[in-house]
């Protein structure tokens, strides 16, 4: 890749903000972020496919897929050496839907 002014400007960002999100307080809360938005997203999902019907088993199917899809990225590999932020925060968004998820069944059931 040639060496432009647009290329070194992305790469100074992208340096500035590892260095940023170096800060253990800036992590977890990016984590906690990531947690609370899967909550909202699995309310809106379960939201949104039952209020058309015939959503309820493609929806399902669908969120098991990435489910685990996210599992086999998080889950695949033993690694000793910390993971990714992006891949924790990947994993924490799917933990905040699946308890969404079960929150919200546990509404519908009571």
């Amino acid at each position: 890749m040639q060496n432009t002014r647009l290329n070194r400007v992305i790469d100074v960002l992208s340096e500035q903000l590892g260095e940023w999100l170096q800060n253990p307080w800036r992590r977890i809360s990016l984590l906690i972020i990531s947690l609370l938005f899967g909550s909202f997203l699995g309310g809106a999902i379960s939201t949104i496919a039952g209020q058309a019907a015939e959503w309820d088993i493609f929806v399902a199917g669908l969120l098991l897929v990435l489910t685990e899809f996210v599992n086999w990225i998080v889950y695949r590999g033993t690694r000793l050496v910390g993971r990714s932020l992006w891949i924790d925060i990947l994993n924490c968004l799917k933990i905040g839907l699946i308890y969404s998820l079960f929150v919200e069944a546990f509404k519908l059931g009571s």
